[in-house]
């Protein structure tokens, strides 16, 4: 057995605004695993600036990691607990390693009778006319759950946006979630709360930026719409602490991105604390390729949930790689019409 790396670069379509600044390129890694004629691929799906991962000898964990690549995937895992992209990337590298077809890690309905994963249509942050082009497209385009990223523009005119969504559109006909990465104050942030509560939304994802728990406890508590927390829950490794912070700050939802927080294995972790403790939640994925989304997809089918997951990067990028993921009527698909890009592992070991 034998692995071995290779570095990325996804071009977005068009700048896409985050709280992290405004994006053009994606770097991204795949692990690739050899062995015995087979070959398997895995992502691992570094956010720079916000992966707790993004660390000066990243790539040469990667070296370590192919080094090592005999000790297996549960080893492996567990030795990379402080690098969640690349437990994820060796996660899907042996599925993908052991599975009848390359990109066919869980096999289930999803692929082989092309039911569907219901799926939030996503509003990037931007200047006011890009935000209302963008709603116009999602609804167009059949979405009945729409999230749009707040925080980046005044405030008022952002709920002048949402104003004019929900003077056409009731919150049975569209579901409008909204996510803050963390933009409000805590002095400011339930009274923004209180105001975005009017317009039935169903909730919003890390009002105050991560890492005071206190002050997330009593907004919480206080609420007048559910709080989903997102940012807060990267880098919190051990199932300890993960309950510890749960029952101290006792959120709405939890929203799971598994190249943040470690892949399959530590996002069930998570999901398994939740219901517990009577949590909602949803799985999301964090701007992966084609490869990282598919294999979040497959796995997010299998949970069973109803809710639409935040699962529709896939059409951000000009160089993505071509797959069978499809998005339709507010649905993600895999249809078997569509093939991988030919080649494909071929062309990422050159």
């Amino acid at each position: 057995m034998k692995a071995s790396y290779k570095k990325y670069i996804l071009d977005f379509k068009r700048p896409s605004g985050t709280s992290r600044g405004v994006l053009t390129q994606k770097e991204t890694w795949f692990i690739i695993i050899e062995d015995q004629g087979k070959r398997g691929i895995g992502e691992c799906g570094i956010l720079r600036g916000l992966s707790i991962d993004d660390v000066p000898n990243y790539e040469a964990k990667l070296q370590w990691v192919c080094s090592n690549i005999r000790l297996g995937k549960e080893a492996l895992w567990h030795a990379l607990k402080e690098f969640p992209s690349i437990q994820f990337g060796i996660e899907q590298a042996f599925l993908s390693l052991q599975a009848k077809r390359t990109f066919e890690l869980f096999p289930s309905d999803f692929i082989e009778k092309g039911n569907p994963i219901p799926i939030n249509g996503l509003i990037w942050m931007g200047d006011e006319a890009f935000m209302h082009e963008q709603i116009a497209q999602k609804l167009a385009q059949g979405f009945r759950c729409i999230k749009m990223k707040i925080g980046a523009i005044d405030f008022g005119r952002e709920i002048a946006m949402l104003k004019s969504i929900r003077s056409t559109y009731s919150r049975e006909q569209i579901e409008l979630r909204v996510d803050a990465n963390g933009a409000f104050s805590v002095e400011e942030a339930l009274a923004k709360l209180e105001i975005l509560a009017s317009l039935d939304i169903h909730s919003i994802e890390q009002p105050i930026k991560p890492g005071n728990p206190q002050a997330m406890q009593f907004l919480c508590a206080k609420t007048p719409l559910p709080i989903a927390l997102d940012e807060e829950l990267i880098g919190v490794f051990d199932t300890e602490k993960k309950a510890t912070l749960l029952q101290t700050i006792q959120p709405q939802y939890i929203i799971l991105k598994p190249s943040l927080i470690g892949g399959f294995k530590g996002s069930k972790q998570w999901i398994d604390l939740a219901e517990k403790y009577g949590i909602g939640w949803w799985i999301t994925s964090a701007l992966e390729s084609n490869i990282g989304l598919n294999a979040i997809a497959q796995w997010t089918y299998l949970l069973h949930s109803t809710m639409p997951q935040g699962l529709g990067t896939g059409s951000l990028y000009t160089n993505n790689l071509k797959s069978p993921l499809t998005v339709a009527k507010g649905n993600l698909y895999y249809d078997n019409n569509q093939k991988w890009q030919p080649n494909l592992i071929e062309v990422l070991c050159i």
